[in-house]
């Protein structure tokens, strides 16, 4: 039986990951076996970047946290897991799925969207979505082509009538 200190330690680390759930918008579960050290680190620099961090936690306590919060993760829990998380709903996604494209050893497994189970395909899914200042530029871009539009539409009518006259 472990003692005292041990469990309360571990309760800690449960209460931690679960805090890290409750706050995040995208929670992401990856397999990171075969990267290096360097390659961590360049992949904790891009997260850092775009918001999100990850931290690697021992699968029984992840369970364990899952469990409490009601989140069943399925067999996602097997083998060497990390977790991503991040206030960005696509940031972790679009990130972890960039480097898996360059370092095919990093392997996605499921994530939770919003409070969302996500498996394998509906992370690839998100991924393609563009990153919020691209969707925020290509609003802007729709409605500068419709005050252009009027503007146009407006000029010809001024000209129409200065004929009419």
């Amino acid at each position: 039986m472990a003692s005292a200190k041990i469990l309360e330690a571990k309760q800690k680390v449960i209460d931690e990951i679960k805090t890290r759930v409750e706050e995040s918008n995208s929670v992401v579960l990856f397999d990171y076996r075969g990267i290096t050290d360097s390659e961590a680190k360049e992949l904790r620099r891009a997260l850092r970047n775009a918001g999100a961090d990850y931290k690697v936690y021992k699968n029984t306590l992840m369970t364990r946290a899952f469990n409490d919060l009601q989140i069943d993760m399925g067999n996602a829990l097997t083998g060497p897991s990390a977790f991503a998380y991040s206030e960005d709903q696509i940031a972790p996604i679009k990130v972890l799925s960039d480097f898996a494209k360059e370092h095919p050893a990093l392997v996605l497994k499921v994530g939770l969207v919003d409070g969302e189970f996500a498996d394998a395909s509906k992370l690839k899914e998100y991924a393609t979505i563009p990153s919020r200042d691209g969707l925020l530029t290509m609003l802007a871009g729709g409605m500068i082509g419709l005050v252009r539009d009027l503007s146009i539409c407006l000029d010809l009518y001024a000209e129409q009538k200065k004929e009419n006259e």
